[in-house]
């Protein structure tokens, strides 16, 4: 019998497909770089050069204690009774904890003996979206910096008035930090009087100094501008002396002094660099550490972004369509000493967006954007000796 020369069917098919994709992509790559150059051309999203004074040290902060998979030794706690609890505060003579939710809302949580004694209660309703929180040291009363209606009062009896929404006749956008020293006086940020709240990672990634350190006197009802020019200042705290404040600028990864009292009145150290991630609110435990919440680690896409301006058009470009929420990982918190010293670092590679933590007793407690729960973690194992990383 005579050998066929017929193909089979099923060869030519495929053979005609890989030809047509072929084809396709030919026209079709064209046309989309097309596209993708013209949106990049006719966006008007102008982002500043990397700042040339930015430190090109890379070595980054590293603590001796590390625990990089704190999820598996994490509780969640009040589940899907809270969104977005971005600030965490403590009130340890009612053990009432306070935090501001996406909501407008600002939840109480009863901190009982045990988890069967947690209740949320929503107490006050800003209808805003509440950001940073301090409670008044004799307790009375909750400040709040709203991200947009700015520095809030909110006392035991519900009552909300507002303190201040403007300095030097500049208009707050993005009131976010705060804390109150002993004295009374409120120290708070405005991260960016140009963008707010609902598009902030447009000042993060234009790069150029929006944000303020601003104080509040109670006595005078003065707001006063205390420093400008800062990139996106986000959490801040009183150091215990009283001295000074610590306050984070986030997408330079460092925190800085500002000495609010003696002879170094009104100047300005960095307190820690090369952080190992991006730093949201920071807190004192009044003992011997503060937590500073690392919203996510710094892994190479971000690196790219904040030293090349066209990266980071492009990746606002991107969010608009598709959000880039996803590359952010390795959230976390880092206590450092009080000389900026880190000494441990907490953080999950799930992690993302994490914006708070307080220490209370044995425990931290971990606010964040991105979950509707406290995410709670025993510290005392990795407190003690002897010192075992994860």
């Amino acid at each position: 019998m005579a050998e066929s020369n017929t193909i089979p069917l099923g060869a030519t098919t495929a053979a005609t497909s890989r030809l047509c994709f072929t084809i396709l992509c030919s026209f079709v790559a064209p046309i989309v770089f097309a596209i993708a150059v013209l949106l990049y051309q006719a966006d008007p999203f102008d982002p500043a050069p990397f700042p040339a004074d930015e430190s090109t040290n890379n070595k980054v902060a590293t603590a001796a204690k590390i625990n990089s998979g704190m999820l598996r030794e994490s509780e969640f706690i009040v589940s899907g009774q809270l969104f977005g609890p971005e600030d965490v505060a403590y009130e340890p003579r009612s053990r009432y904890m306070y935090t501001g939710c996406a909501d407008g809302w600002i939840k109480r949580i009863n901190v009982g003996e045990s988890d069967v004694d947690l209740v949320v209660e929503d107490w006050v309703s800003t209808g805003g979206r509440p950001l940073g929180i301090a409670i008044a040291n004799n307790g009375d009363h909750v400040i709040v910096a709203d991200a947009y209606k700015g520095l809030l009062k909110i006392t035991m009896n519900k009552e909300i008035s507002l303190l201040t929404n403007e300095a030097e006749g500049k208009k707050f956008m993005f009131t976010d930090g705060v804390d109150i020293a002993r004295d009374g006086t409120i120290y708070f940020t405005d991260a960016s009087y140009k963008y707010g709240f609902h598009n902030y990672l447009n000042d993060i990634l234009e790069y150029r100094p929006y944000g303020r350190l601003l104080s509040y006197d109670n006595n005078t009802r003065d707001t006063k501008v205390l420093l400008e020019d800062l990139y996106f200042p986000n959490g801040v705290t009183v150091s215990p002396d009283q001295n000074s404040l610590i306050f984070c600028e986030t997408p330079l990864k460092k925190c800085k002094t500002y000495w609010i009292q003696g002879s170094r009145k009104g100047e300005v150290d960095v307190f820690i660099d090369n952080l190992p991630g991006f730093p949201d609110n920071i807190h004192s435990d009044g003992q011997n550490r503060y937590w500073i919440a690392m919203s996510s680690w710094l892994n190479p896409y971000l690196e790219q972004a904040r030293r090349y301006r066209f990266v980071r058009k492009s990746l606002l470009i991107i969010d608009r369509y598709i959000s880039i929420h996803h590359i952010q990982r390795n959230g976390g918190i880092l206590g450092v000493d009080f000389e900026g010293n880190p000494t441990v670092h907490v953080y999950d590679p799930v992690m993302s967006l994490i914006t708070s933590g307080i220490k209370i007793e044995d425990h931290l407690y971990i606010g964040s954007l991105n979950y509707d729960h406290i995410i709670r973690l025993n510290l005392s194992s990795l407190l003690s000796p002897p010192i075992e990383g994860n």
